[in-house]
């Protein structure tokens, strides 16, 4: 019977409405206006969607349950390794980095507006060591393995790029003095909007939100993200503000004359959850035991994806420079258009 309410319980925290019916049952509807209250409300909006999103892929006869297996078998992974593994990387790093913040900053609205660039500057580091550095792509290949964009994505990543995600983007927004309230709200709004931005043609077909595709990193710019098309590779690092994707050129709109090829550039085995769970895993570790010498084998650790001691580079950077040069004229009509 334990086994049962085991997964009872995991059955209805996925759904996470035991919080806001926990509110509901005490009747205590001001704790509503509370951020605790806030969060009990929005928690069940992102599972909701998602079970709409299948629901209306099975009416339009767009659903296929390779869509969502990849991300489903990651989710229930990572959920076991939790049971056993805790690391609370984000309390150890406030602890460890406080004392030597550069600045002292409140719980104000300005001080809010400054922690949320210093959150998309932090953001933007760890997504972009994500993909330069090939150690850390093995851990955030995981999110891009799926060939289909859904809600379901944002619960495929590997069990280690939370604490790696947490370790760089806590320690920047401690040092520069985001305060740990403030912090956890930022961490609250961005997790939130992190998670709707993947959601999928079957419930948002257009993703570019009208006039906010300007202002603000959408659905549309993170499709592109996940795009292996190679004019759309290492872009769109932010997650809400576009300002530091602005500030380094890696801010890339959707072009509606390019259909976009969800995935990672490595062939993969289709639909295959080991692969896209450890396949960059396995393929770095052949690189290093192949690798002549000692500098190499570190060099293939630390390089970006594509790297190779021969010469023969299928970076992205690589990848994308080629492109460009053969389809220029392409690329300057669609501009003009």
């Amino acid at each position: 019977m334990h086994i049962f309410e085991i997964l009872y319980h995991e059955f209805v925290g996925f759904w996470g409405f035991d919080q806001l019916w926990e509110i509901i049952q005490t009747q205590n509807y001001e704790a509503l206006l509370t951020q605790k209250g806030i969060q009990a409300f929005l928690r069940p909006v992102l599972p909701v969607l998602l079970l709409i999103e299948i629901i209306r892929g099975l009416f339009y006869r767009r659903y296929s349950h390779d869509q969502y297996k990849i991300s489903v078998f990651t989710y229930i992974l990572n959920r076991f390794i939790s049971s056993f593994l805790s690391i609370a990387m984000v309390a150890f790093c406030i602890g460890l980095f406080e004392p030597y913040a550069l600045i002292k900053t409140s719980f104000t609205w300005y001080w809010f507006i400054y922690g949320y660039v210093v959150w998309e500057l932090a953001h933007f580091v760890y997504h972009y060591f994500g993909h330069k550095v090939r150690l850390f792509w093995c851990l955030h290949s995981t999110h891009h393995a799926p060939e289909y964009m859904n809600l379901s994505v944002t619960y495929a990543h590997f069990f280690l790029e939370a604490p790696y995600a947490d370790i760089i983007r806590t320690t920047i927004c401690i040092l520069l003095g985001v305060n740990p309230p403030l912090l956890f709200l930022i961490m609250f709004i961005d997790g939130t909007w992190g998670s709707f931005i993947h959601i999928g043609e079957n419930l948002l077909k257009d993703g570019r939100l009208g006039v906010l595709n300007k202002i603000i990193l959408t659905p549309s710019h993170h499709r592109v993200h996940h795009a292996r098309n190679p004019l759309y590779m290492d872009t769109n690092f932010c997650n809400l503000l576009n300002i530091w994707d602005r500030a380094f050129g890696t801010l890339q709109d959707e072009k509606t004359t390019m259909e976009i090829e969800y995935g990672i550039s490595r062939p993969m085995k289709k639909g295959d959850f080991l692969d896209a769970y450890f396949g960059e895993i396995v393929a770095l570790g052949k690189d290093v035991y192949r690798a002549p010498g000692l500098k190499n084998k570190l060099l293939y650790i630390i390089m970006p994806p594509g790297w190779s001691h021969t010469g023969d580079h299928k970076t992205a950077t690589v990848v994308k420079a080629h492109y460009i040069r053969e389809h220029q004229q392409e690329l300057s009509f669609d501009e003009r258009v």
